[in-house]
């Protein structure tokens, strides 16, 4: 009975909420993309958070700590999605950040060269939330496409803050 237990085997599920296996897929698919974008973007936001340094300190050690813990719940919640979806989500930190297309930074860039690449991660995953939003609604899953509207006005809403902070 124990050694049943410990195997941990994860399974596609079959879930019955109205939509075929291939339109969960494709769903699927576009919210492990969004994962892996928000992913790539929470490490690179959390990295700054902990290096930040000099007249801004304070400011943007806050803003970003307020932004990465936020893309720390997003995390879950895209993951979840998907396994409501019927698909296994990813486990590694590979299969994470599988298909990301948001780029990996400089750390070595100044201060205002590192907060440019978070504004352009965030309008990166804004864009490429509209399309798996419109994905999910010609699939008929409003659920999905309700959680991605949501994550699209949360980055947008990051990049502007983010400019505001070294507009000159």
């Amino acid at each position: 009975m124990t050694q049943a237990v410990l195997k941990n085997q994860t399974t596609e599920l079959t879930p019955r909420n109205g939509l075929q296996a291939e339109e969960r897929e494709s769903v699927a698919e576009a919210v492990s993309e969004s994962l892996a974008d928000t992913y790539r973007l929470f490490i690179t936001t959390q990295g700054l958070h902990w290096n930040v340094q000099g007249p801004l300190f304070y400011s943007i050690h806050k803003l970003t700590e307020e932004q990465y813990r936020d893309m720390f719940s997003a995390i879950d919640e895209l993951a979840e999605r998907i396994r409501a979806l019927g698909f296994p989500a990813p486990q590694t930190v590979k299969e994470l950040t599988e298909g990301s297309q948001v780029p990996e930074p400089d750390a070595h860039a100044d201060l205002k060269e590192q907060i440019q690449a978070l504004i352009e991660g965030n309008e990166l995953i804004a864009k490429n939330l509209r399309d798996a939003v419109w994905k999910a609604e010609q699939k008929g899953d409003v659920k999905t496409a309700d959680l991605l509207t949501h994550r699209i006005g949360v980055h947008e809403e990051n990049a502007w803050m983010l400019r505001a902070t070294i507009a000159s």
